[in-house]
């Protein structure tokens, strides 16, 4: 896949608007996959400019409730051997990637009861009151009410994040467990709650149709997400859908080229999951309007068994070590990596959120 070049692309200028739905269902239906690169290319870059964002991502429980057909820690799966990080463990690791210089963490776990929404929220305020108080907290750890969506937000997480998977309801019933309209719900919880909102879906789901990943596309835009999360689905061998049938990197790239033209704001991660599939996916994922890389700062013992599918890419990396190496694969799209916070275009800080600038 062709990746464009410094001549196809444009300095920065007044911000691109984004396309409408009508003119996003035409680029769908009618764009080559290579047109749809260079146009997001050329957003990306006069929105965002060079930067790609840096996020410490820390996989601190692989315990769920949820017992989802795709997931490889499943509720159903006996094969999974469970992990709960302490606290103690969490905070040395946000604080070695602080050293580092990255500004942005994410929390993600399973939906595991053990850590309760005022667990959650102590962690928080550890992590903010010992040294890293200008470091922005995405949470990923599912559906809770309103009110936990507050507490945490008060106790100093800046973003959450909560992908809805499938725009299509009966899939996301079958697959899930639970409705689509709970999940959306949870997401207009979570903005009410002042956090900047990530969700996001995965390509190729068994049962997924064509009109089905242009709905997940124009989902995302009418949600007006500040951050996306969208990768293909790899099936894993201790879940129901071992057997489902891999579907081709070429969608999630033109998906998130599309997502990018429909929100051009927006900070879009290349997923682990696309360079776990193709040795080369986030970089073409990157050239295709992504923004934001996340390596993977979850200690070895516990990341070998956070496995949402197999072949995870990030097993043969080391995390903070492995940022010199990100950095010499960004060169060659003409991209540097940032540390910076990272947070959503437009979004309103407080001083708490601003830090001390340093």
């Amino acid at each position: 896949m062709k990746i464009p070049t410094e001549t196809e692309t444009v300095e920065r200028n007044l911000p691109p608007v984004p396309l409408s739905s009508e003119q996003i269902m035409d680029l769908f239906h009618n764009a080559s996959t290579q047109e749809l690169i260079c146009q997001a290319n050329r957003v990306c870059r006069q929105v965002h400019g060079k930067d790609v964002l840096l996020r410490g991502l820390i996989e601190f429980t692989n315990f769920c409730t949820n017992d989802c057909l795709y997931c490889g820690i499943r509720r159903g799966n006996q094969r999974v051997t469970r992990y709960r990080m302490t606290e103690a463990m969490i905070l040395s690791t946000v604080q070695k990637g602080y050293q580092r210089g990255i500004r942005s963490f994410v929390l993600q776990g399973g939906e595991d009861r053990n850590f309760t929404t005022d667990r959650i929220c102590r962690l928080v305020k550890t992590i903010k009151s010992q040294g890293c108080h200008d470091a922005a907290i995405t949470l990923s750890c599912g559906i809770r009410c309103r009110e936990d969506y507050v507490k945490m937000r008060d106790a100093g997480a800046d973003r959450y994040l909560l992908r809805f998977e499938t725009a299509d309801p009966v899939l996301h019933r079958l697959l899930r467990e639970n409705s689509l309209e709970d999940r959306l719900k949870a997401l207009e919880d979570i903005r009410a709650a002042g956090f900047q909102v990530g969700s996001g879906f995965m390509l190729g789901l068994p049962g997924e149709s064509k009109e089905t990943r242009l709905k997940n596309i124009l989902l995302c835009q009418r949600l007006e997400l500040d951050m996306i999360g969208l990768g293909p689905f790899i099936p894993h061998p201790d879940t129901p859908l071992k057997h489902a049938s891999q579907h081709p990197l070429e969608h999630t790239i033109r998906s998130v080229a599309l997502v990018r033209l429909a929100l051009p704001q927006a900070h879009i991660p290349a997923t682990t999951a696309a360079g776990s599939l193709v040795p080369d996916g986030r970089e073409q994922t990157i050239a295709a309007g992504a923004n934001v890389l996340m390596p993977n700062l979850t200690p070895m013992e516990f990341k070998q068994n956070y496995l949402l599918y197999p072949g995870k890419v990030c097993l043969r990396e080391k995390g903070i070590q492995d940022i010199t190496r990100l950095h010499h694969r960004m060169k060659p799209l003409n991209r540097n990596l940032s540390f910076a916070r990272g947070d959503a275009l437009g979004y309103p800080l407080t001083n708490m959120d601003k830090g001390d600038g340093k």
